[in-house]
Parts: C-alpha cells; sequence; structure tokens
C-alpha cells in the first residue's frame, strides 16, 4: 500500500496549541473527513518530522496520543496505519471534545449574565455564520 500525501497545515510555534498536538488535530482532520482512509500507511516519524520541520519526539509523542485514542495503530517493522474504525474514533474524540468546549462556553456566557434566549440566539448567529456548518 502506497503512503498518501498529507495536507496537514504547517505546524508552527505561533500558532494555537504545542506542536504535537498541531499534528493529532491535522491527523484528526484528515481522518475524520476520510483523505485518510482506514489501513492507510502514514509517515514514520522521521518522514514526518521532516516534512513537518519539527523534532522526531513531537511526532512520537503525537502519534502516541493517536495510538492511545485508536485513531491509528502501529505494526513492528511495518510502519504506522489508519485504525479501520480510526475515522469513527476521530470523530468520537472530536465530539467530546466539542462537547466539553461547549459547556466550557455556557459556564462563560452564564457568567456574563447572558439569558437562555440570548444564548440561543448568540449560538444560532455563529452556526449560520460559519460556512463548515452547512454540512
Amino acid at each position: 500500500m502506497t503512503r498518501q500525501s498529507l495536507t496537514i497545515p504547517p505546524v508552527s510555534p505561533a500558532a494555537r496549541g504545542p506542536l504535537y498536538e498541531q499534528i493529532v488535530e491535522g491527523l484528526k482532520r484528515e481522518i475524520s473527513e476520510g483523505r485518510l482512509r482506514p489501513g492507510a500507511p502514514l509517515p514514520s516519524f522521521r518522514q514526518l518530522a521532516a516534512e513537518l520541520l519539527v523534532s522526531v519526539i513531537t511526532v512520537k509523542r503525537a502519534y502516541e496520543e493517536l495510538e492511545r485514542e485508536g485513531i491509528i495503530y502501529r505494526k513492528q517493522g511495518l510502519g504506522t496505519f489508519v485504525a479501520h474504525d480510526g475515522a469513527t474514533r476521530s470523530r468520537e474524540v472530536k465530539r467530546g471534545r466539542a462537547e466539553d468546549l461547549l459547556r466550557e462556553s455556557l459556564r462563560e456566557a452564564r457568567e456574563a449574565g447572558l439569558t437562555t434566549d440570548e444564548l440561543l440566539t448568540l449560538v444560532q448567529n455563529l452556526v449560520m455564520s460559519d460556512q463548515g456548518g452547512s454540512r
């Protein structure tokens, strides 16, 4: 199986979050959106580190987190691959993170004094203005 090219955005110390988290999020997006299919091989630690201009340790940490979440798996001597239910796991993890962020936002909104109607209007406006929300 040949390795597909990845379209992970460049990682940067200036971007939000640690470098390894930027790699994790980029790979989750590629997998959950179907650009990396189940069983697809991923680059080696060294290859991805060279492509993204980061350390091998940074890529290793990202892969370890994805493996812990069941999104990818490693086969000794063969490489790292997208898990067969990697897209489902990736979406589940992202959904859980979205729920956590919404809970945190709700708490902030309540502390700011927003009423339920104001909060619902705010959320509706955000959803309507979000280009990705049209799915």
